[in-house]
């Protein structure tokens, strides 16, 4: 027999994963019968939701960390536009694709910087900081794009030996590019670093109650400064992703909304590393999807319709999610040091 203690952790766990955990039924179920259909396509679309997924999760780490720390980054989707665009540029001259990756990490560093100094050091509203970023990307990365540039040469994948033929799960997890692996394990490192180290302690403090945190001798300043810097070379590792490891070369605007996307990511994952991991897979499952069904072309509909089916997502996901989570308490508030 149940008792109302037992009934309340239930309704409790039910309430903060159980959305989650029957969206993961869902798509496990949709998995599973295409699988027994075709596993080869099968294999596809897992390859492929997990590469759409890098870019997402990374720009969503960028914004969970300066979050966390209370500084809103609205500027993930400029950060990674001048990172790709820098990472290409720097591999079309050089040819060294470690060098000019990272060159599009320490771009999104600087970004980082700039924004850092904006919200933290001048204190001007973090929204119109971000946005500053975003438009200052589109025009630098389309004022200076020259048509008919090509890389030399992009990153390739990596086959980790005997675990990349292992069916269905080798070919998915075990044979990726580089920056997939790093994605993967910074979703681990950055777990770990939030909530299993004093660093980590003293940015959620920060986050939540930055007045007590300065009394206790924390150094509020450094900790949103570091988190958003840190955050910005995350952001300019998505922005490499995408141009020398997804595609191997640059197009004006090809972050293609991917910045804000990771900020429903982040929300939809309640501002923790691994809730965002799996709000990206989500997500790039939904892309992966709506582009197996363009290729099949077994559905009749225009493919302009096929094709909303991530941005549909992103609009569910903020509408019924972001009245429910709860940002850190200090997010967005600038903080003025007393005496």
């Amino acid at each position: 027999m149940s008792t109302p203690a037992s009934f309340a952790n239930w309704k409790l766990f039910w309430k903060r994963w159980g959305i989650g955990l029957s969206i993961a039924a869902v798509v496990l179920a949709v998995i599973f019968y295409f699988y027994a259909r075709s596993p080869r396509v099968t294999e596809a679309v897992l390859a492929s939701t997990l590469r759409q997924s890098v870019p997402l999760v990374l720009g969503a780490l960028c914004g969970l960390l300066g979050e966390r720390a209370a500084v809103i980054n609205i500027g993930i989707e400029g950060q990674m536009l001048m990172a790709a665009y820098v990472g290409f540029m720097v591999n079309v001259r050089t040819g060294n694709l470690l060098f000019a990756v990272l060159m599009g990490v320490l771009t999104g560093a600087v970004l980082g910087a700039l924004l850092a100094f904006m919200s933290v050091t001048l204190k001007i509203d973090q929204i119109i900081g971000g946005t500053v970023i975003n438009i200052l990307a589109i025009g630098l990365t389309g004022y200076f794009y020259q048509v008919g540039l090509s890389a030399q040469g992009k990153l390739n994948p990596i086959p980790l030996g005997p675990l990349a033929k292992i069916p269905l799960i080798g070919p998915v997890l075990f044979d990726n590019p580089p920056i997939t692996y790093a994605s993967i394990v910074l979703v681990f490192v950055v777990h770990y670093v939030l909530f299993h180290t004093p660093w980590g302690l003293r940015t959620r403090a920060v986050g939540e109650h930055p007045r007590a945190a300065d009394t206790l001798g924390i150094n509020v300043y450094l900790v949103r400064y570091v988190n958003v810097i840190v955050g910005g070379a995350l952001a300019g590792l998505a922005g490499a992703y995408l141009s020398l490891e997804a595609v191997g070369s640059f197009e004006r605007n090809m972050t293609n909304g991917r910045g804000f996307v990771a900020l429903a990511v982040m929300i939809f994952g309640k501002w923790t590393p691994f809730g965002a991991w799996g709000a990206a897979l989500l997500f790039g499952f939904a892309t992966a999807m709506q582009t197996q069904l363009q290729f099949a072309g077994k559905l009749h509909i225009p493919h302009q319709f096929i094709g909303m089916l991530p941005y549909l997502l992103t609009i569910v996901v903020l509408a019924g999610f972001v009245g429910r989570a709860r940002p850190p308490a200090a997010d967005g508030i600038p903080y003025e040091k007393e005496g």
